[in-house]
């Protein structure tokens, strides 16, 4: 298919390749000199959308970002687990007694890196859906122990009462990153399964 040429050009015809496009010369020449003063352009009449990946949709929500926020509230909840373990004895809290923080804080290092990792492999969203689900597990009965020792705290160590405070909040924040991306999870897992 050869595109429409004026008359005045033609002399000037050269050999185009075919194309599946309207290729009209865009522009309305009453003279022959006219044609060559104007810019003329080729334009596409239809564009091809591009082929969408296995977890588009959910990948447009950015999970890796709320992954990432997961790995760093674990790196500090780790680190808040270390400097209990090495200032208080054990015998002190149950939040030292079971390393809550240590648990906590690798199991939500995991669920980030399982969630950057959706992006090149799109199989382990079953398994981040389940890390996630486990994460809220573990940080609500670590919240229950941090509760228990807030209770039954003893006035004299508020250093470390402020840490559990702050350990708590943590909890919470971790809770709601996980069960945001368990319910993008759950509902992309439905619309895959047939």
């Amino acid at each position: 298919m050869f595109p429409r040429i004026h008359p005045s050009q033609k002399d000037q015809r050269s050999t185009m390749a075919c194309a599946d496009v309207d290729m009209d010369i865009q522009g309305d020449y009453d003279e022959p000199g006219e044609a060559m003063s104007l810019i003329q352009y080729y334009q596409a009449t239809e564009i091809i959308p591009d082929k969408q990946g296995p977890l588009h949709n959910l990948l447009q929500k950015q999970p890796a970002v709320l992954g990432s926020l997961q790995m760093m509230s674990g790196v500090f909840s780790v680190g808040v687990g270390i400097l209990f373990a090495a200032t208080q004895g054990m015998d002190q809290s149950l939040f030292t007694l079971f390393r809550v923080s240590h648990l906590t804080g690798i199991l939500f290092i995991v669920a980030g890196v399982v969630s950057n990792l959706l992006f090149k492999y799109p199989g382990l969203l079953h398994l981040s859906l389940t890390v996630n689900c486990g994460c809220i597990i573990v940080a609500a009965i670590a919240a229950c122990l941090i509760t228990v020792d807030l209770v039954r705290w003893n006035p004299n160590n508020e250093h470390h009462l402020k840490m559990e405070v702050m350990e708590l909040c943590v909890l919470l924040l971790e809770v709601v990153l996980s069960a945001i991306l368990c319910f993008w999870f759950s509902k992309e897992k439905r619309a895959k399964s047939p």
